[in-house]
């Protein structure tokens, strides 16, 4: 009878200490590991981020950059963290991208979505051309001369993948140019070297306020307040989602009650002012997706990446 007794105290005991620990998450710093290297837009961005989630939780989040074949190294490495809420990461398309492509068996799936956080709105951005200064006059000129319109791409990357989405909506074929990065494609597009590429307002704005570049379309659901003239795909005939979407992940396995605590600071953390002021001020915009809908965003994402990867292989 004591035995029982005993047993019964203890799965109380158990019962209540569980939520509390659950509560008092984080009674420590929180290490926050960026697959990319100083400076870039995934570090710039998580920085702002991890500030305001110290400043939300009044524990420390160090920024731990380990960067290398593009984030994988550093999701590799944040794999094998203890499911504990102590080491979050950030994911982006770029890992559906490679495990679609066969880069790495890591996938979106491989941890536990928290929140997606921030999205750089994609423009199609059109050199200044005698062919074409307009999304409808590139798609005709696309459809009579399949394969003339050069678009530079990262091969294997987000902006390949959003030039096949756009190839496979409107029933066109680019020839792809490859570019290490976004700096560089955007300096040939001016160049004239290629005639179409992947740009957003902090790498192509300027051009495009100078006269040297066109916004011919953008990958959102509503016109964007930085480029208020410019038509969605949507309005020109077909919905697709292009932006760059960066969002807060956990070590699979970890509490749920860890998970949903984290996922509260986060949306708390978005709706500040300061957070959302900085995240502008370095051209992307301040969101907030919850585990679910975050998930099927990623889940839709993924549909469209296996769709799509002879085109992204090839």
């Amino acid at each position: 009878m004591f035995r029982k007794i005993a047993v019964a105290a203890g799965l109380l005991a158990a019962a209540v200490a569980g939520p509390a620990q659950a509560q008092d998450y984080p009674e420590k710093p929180i290490e926050f590991i960026v697959p990319w290297g100083p400076g870039g837009g995934s570090d710039t961005l998580m920085r702002i981020v991890a500030q305001g989630l110290a400043e939300e939780t009044g524990e420390a989040v160090p920024v731990i950059n380990m960067p290398g074949v593009g984030g994988n190294v550093g999701l590799a490495e944040f794999a094998k963290r203890p499911a504990d809420g102590y080491t979050i990461s950030q994911i982006h398309e770029g890992l559906l991208i490679a495990n679609g492509t066969g880069i790495t068996e890591l996938n979106w799936d491989s941890f536990m979505p928290i929140a997606l956080v921030t999205s750089s709105p994609q423009y199609l951005t059109l050199s200044k051309n005698d062919n074409f200064s307009n999304f409808e006059e590139m798609v005709a000129f696309a459809k009579e001369h399949p394969g003339a319109v050069r678009a530079g791409v990262t091969l294997a990357g987000v902006p390949h993948l959003h030039m096949a989405m756009i190839e496979d909506a409107f029933g066109i074929q680019f020839s792809y140019v490859g570019y290490e990065g976004t700096g560089q494609r955007i300096r040939a597009l001016v160049g004239g070297n290629i005639d179409v590429a992947i740009g957003d307002v902090s790498s192509a704005g300027q051009f495009v306020e100078n006269g040297d570049l066109i916004f011919a379309a953008v990958g959102m659901p509503e016109r964007t307040a930085d480029a208020p003239d410019v038509p969605t795909f949507g309005e020109l005939g077909h919905d697709l989602d292009l932006a760059v979407t960066r969002g807060v992940v956990l070590p699979k396995g970890t509490p749920q009650e860890i998970a949903d605590a984290l996922e509260a600071d986060l949306a708390k953390v978005m709706q500040k002012e300061d957070v959302r002021t900085k995240i502008k001020n370095v051209g992307s915009e301040a969101m907030f997706l919850g585990q679910e809908k975050y998930k099927a965003y990623l889940s839709k994402l993924s549909e469209t990446v296996d769709r799509l990867v002879g085109k992204l292989a090839g």
